[in-house]
């Protein structure tokens, strides 16, 4: 289910968490800093797992909250990872599950300090930083919306 959702109006810029969101085919949150920024697939919209952040912060002594990895969306109970490659729906919303959203140095310096450097960071992370999709229809996502995922 989404936990959380998360926008930020421009590169960054500081992520608002808001309740609801408009998604556009193709193009991704209304009013966030991807929207319609499109060079490659899978840059409509991300997806990071409650889980993870929980487990970063028991496993490196940290405390970071739910926005700190820059994904739109954080979920709970559904494993990401499993989503690559496959069709999934949020409500109405229909999504494709490009590529995992790998950490990047930017993410690195962000949840850097005293006790944990950049590339610690980057390799936390490894692996466990989310989703990146494709938004393949309109339509509105809220906090609490369960994952729909198709049967093979």
């Amino acid at each position: 289910m989404i936990k959380s959702i998360f926008v930020a109006k421009k590169s960054k810029m500081p992520q608002i968490g808001i309740e609801a969101v408009k998604v556009d085919a193709g193009k991704g949150i209304v009013g966030d800093r991807s929207y319609g920024k499109r060079q490659e697939a899978g840059q409509n919209i991300t997806f990071v797992e409650s889980e993870e952040i929980e487990a970063f912060n028991t496993n490196f002594d940290q405390q970071i909250g739910q926005s700190a990895t820059r994904r739109n969306i954080v979920t709970e109970g559904i494993r990401l990872n499993n989503l690559v490659g496959k069709e999934f729906m949020i409500g109405d919303v229909r999504f494709y599950g490009v590529e995992l959203c790998e950490p990047c140095a930017y993410l690195g310096q962000l949840l850097a300090n005293d006790s944990l450097s950049a590339p610690q960071v980057v390799k936390a992370w490894l692996h466990r930083g989310g989703l990146r999709a494709d938004v393949l229809s309109t339509g509105i996502l809220k906090t609490g919306m369960p994952f729909i995922l198709r049967e093979e």
